[in-house]
C-alpha cells in the first residue's frame, strides 16, 4: 500500500517516467510554455523547479547536476544564461499551470504550464495598471489622469501661462483704439457736416463745357 506517498507514478516505470520528465523539462526551458495533461504538468512542476533554483548558483558543480537531469547542452546553456538572471529575485514559484479543459479523444484534463517571468502579455498588463491614475472626482478627473500618465507635458503648461501673460498688456491698447473709433463716429454724425453733404448741386457750379455737351 502507498499510504501518505504523494508521488504520481503516471502509470509508468521509473526509467520511463524520468526520461519523460527530463524531455518535458527541456522543452519547457527551450520554449517557455508547453501543453500537456494536468497530471503531467503537476509532476513536471515538482521536477523542474528545483532545477531552476539550482541554476541561480552558476558554478561547475551546479551545471553538472543540472545536466544530469536534462541531458541537453542547449537547455543547460539557456537556463544558466537567460532564465537564471530573470528569476534571480523570485523565491520559488517559477511556473504557472493553466487548465485548458478536456481533450476530445479520451476526455483527459489538459493544462498549459509556463514560466512566470516570460509571459510578456501579463507583464505588460501589470505595468499598464500601475501607470494608470485613480479617479477621484467627476471634474478634472481626465486631466489629472493625463498628468499622472504623462500625457500633458510640462512644456504645454508653461506655454499656456506665457500666452496669458502676453495677452494682458495688449488690453489697454485695444481700449484706446475703440475710444478713438467712437470719437471719429461722433464727428461724422455732426449735423453741420451732414447738411453740407445733402445740399443739391446748382447749375452755377457746373462748368460751361459740361452744359454745352
Amino acid at each position: 500500500m502507498r499510504h501518505g506517498k504523494k508521488v504520481n507514478h503516471l502509470s509508468r516505470k521509473s526509467a520511463h517516467r524520468k526520461a519523460m520528465l527530463s524531455n518535458m523539462a527541456t522543452s519547457l526551458i527551450m520554449h517557455k510554455r508547453i501543453t500537456t495533461t494536468l497530471a503531467k504538468a503537476k509532476a513536471l512542476r515538482v521536477y523542474v523547479e528545483p532545477i531552476i533554483t539550482r541554476s541561480k548558483d552558476d558554478s561547475t558543480h551546479s551545471r553538472r547536476v543540472v545536466f544530469s537531469h536534462l541531458q541537453s547542452k542547449e537547455a543547460v546553456t539557456l537556463l544558466f544564461r537567460d532564465i537564471s538572471t530573470k528569476v534571480a529575485d523570485r523565491p520559488g514559484g517559477y511556473t504557472r499551470i493553466i487548465k485548458l479543459g478536456l481533450r476530445l479523444g479520451d476526455n483527459a484534463e489538459m493544462a498549459m504550464i509556463e514560466l512566470v517571468d516570460f509571459n510578456l502579455n501579463l507583464l505588460g498588463e501589470k505595468a499598464g495598471a500601475k501607470a494608470k491614475g485613480t479617479r477621484r472626482g467627476r471634474r478634472g478627473s481626465k486631466k489629472a489622469a493625463d498628468e499622472v500618465a504623462g500625457v500633458i507635458p510640462p512644456e504645454a503648461k508653461s506655454a499656456k501661462v506665457e500666452a496669458k501673460k502676453e495677452v494682458e498688456p495688449v488690453a489697454p491698447a485695444v481700449v484706446e483704439a475703440t475710444a478713438q473709433a467712437e470719437e471719429i463716429a461722433d464727428v461724422v454724425e455732426e449735423p453741420g457736416l451732414v447738411a453740407e453733404a445733402e445740399e443739391p448741386i446748382s447749375d452755377e457750379t457746373i462748368p460751361e463745357e459740361e452744359t454745352k455737351a
